[in-house]
């Protein structure tokens, strides 16, 4: 999808649709015992509009320099969670240019109607959870979805605790003061989802896995953490049979020491937190969940923030499809279960635009999927499987509307995205609870 001039109305500051993206090559130096981080930033991108400035995302951390294609900045201010930079000439449309920003700080999570996001510390290590404007709590960036690039993180720390970021392990070395990590994404990646995890961790591989599946958590929970992940690999083929190839080359995840709220997702992995694991696989809901983001947000991406239910209801359809598949409730049963649940509760939302403050409203995600269940009911397991798999192939690494998605399903029922658009629409584009087919 390309990009419109406007912002998106749910997140009006981020991002600046002037210019895109290509690469970020990070380069970081943290101290866990002090919280103080010290970076570069190297961001390859491309101008859309003729810049005679550059507006970046960053909040809360200090700029030393800025070089712009080599040649220092002829200003750079930070104000209002924005850099701004004024290269030495105006850069014009269509140019590829590279901003070179070293910067430093306390890094700390930013305020947001959704809770504090970003950069936080653990009682002993770091979390990233930055959807959905987080990301410039750590490194400057053009924080918008659909504005997807490849990176390389490179980051030292203490070398008591290991560091988990997204994409491939491409070295660890022994440096004076701790141990460097490095890794390396070569799938576009939108900016929240990029991460580090810091922490003191025990890691082991899952075996049974197409891709290689590792499992990063504190030592005292080993047991039951491989118990409880250990049908990831299981997971991963129930999807990739019914959502197409997993579109990673490895998948990763994270069990910090400390209680979290929910899991997350990020660009190939996910972070639960102690409270998630009890040896008897009692969060293999969530567990599913968060691996089918892995088709559903991370691969295939929404452009806008309001259609948060291609990711969320996509996911929670998962969490129905995992219980089917292993005999237990089966979606039918669970989606009949979720529709009375709905009609207990008030029918003032609409999914399509929930508004910024409901986007991760319970309803968006279940309503979502009943809107799935409806398709499927309607059509058929076979056109509607091929639908799904349909969106992540055409759409994989990139971006993706609801429109793109009707027309995946309507392709593969044979039918009009009109007449596709009428059994979805009901659930997303209306407040009622109608009934499923």
């Amino acid at each position: 999808m390309k990009p419109t001039n406007a912002a998106d109305p749910y997140t009006p500051h981020s991002g600046d649709r002037r210019w895109r993206a290509t690469h970020y090559d990070l380069r970081l130096d943290y101290r866990v015992a002090t919280n103080r981080l010290d970076g570069t930033a190297t961001i390859s991108a491309t101008a859309v509009a003729d810049l005679d400035r550059v507006v970046v995302d960053l909040h809360g951390l200090s700029v030393d320099r800025v070089d712009v294609d080599g040649r220092r900045a002829k200003k750079s201010t930070v104000a209002a969670h924005k850099l701004t930079v004024t290269p030495p000439t105006t850069i014009a449309a269509g140019s590829d240019f590279t901003l070179h920003v070293r910067y430093r700080g306390t890094p700390r999570p930013l305020r947001s109607p959704w809770g504090q996001i970003g950069w936080e510390e653990l009682t002993d290590g770091v979390i990233v959870a930055a959807q959905p404007t987080g990301a410039p709590s750590w490194f400057p960036c053009n924080d918008r979805p659909d504005d997807k690039a490849t990176y390389r993180i490179e980051i030292a720390c203490e070398s008591a605790y290991d560091v988990v970021a997204n994409g491939e392990l491409l070295g660890r070395e022994r440096i004076g003061h701790g141990t460097r990590w490095t890794y390396a994404t070569t799938e576009p990646m939108a900016t929240y989802l990029a991460t580090v995890q810091i922490g003191r961790y025990r890691t082991h591989a899952l075996r049974g896995a197409e891709v290689p599946v590792t499992l990063h958590h504190p030592a005292d929970l080993a047991a039951a953490a491989k118990t409880d992940f250990g049908r990831v690999p299981e997971m991963l083929t129930l999807f990739a049979e019914r959502f197409g190839p997993y579109p990673f080359g490895a998948y990763g995840v994270v069990v910090t020491d400390d209680e979290l709220e929910i899991p997350l997702e990020a660009h190939g992995l996910a972070v639960f937190g102690r409270n998630h694991v009890d040896g008897e696989h009692g969060t293999d809901r969530l567990i599913a969940h968060e691996l089918a983001h892995q088709w559903f947000g991370n691969s295939v991406t929404l452009g806008r923030w309001r259609d948060i239910w291609l990711h969320e209801g996509f996911a929670c359809y998962a969490e129905w499809l995992w219980s089917e598949h292993r005999g237990g409730d089966t979606a039918d049963a669970l989606a009949a279960a979720y529709r009375r649940r709905l009609a207990d509760q008030p029918e003032d939302i609409v999914v399509a635009d929930p508004g910024a403050a409901d986007m991760f409203d319970d309803r968006v995600y279940k309503r979502g999927a009943l809107a799935l269940h409806a398709l499927r009911r309607t059509v058929g397991d076979a056109a509607f499987f091929d639908g799904l798999r349909l969106v992540t192939g055409r759409h994989r690494h990139g971006t993706v509307t609801p429109s793109d998605v009707l027309d995946a399903f309507a392709t593969a029922a044979g039918r009009s995205i009109a007449a596709v658009g009428a059994v979805v629409s009901p659930w997303i584009d209306d407040t009622g609870i109608p009934e499923l087919p």
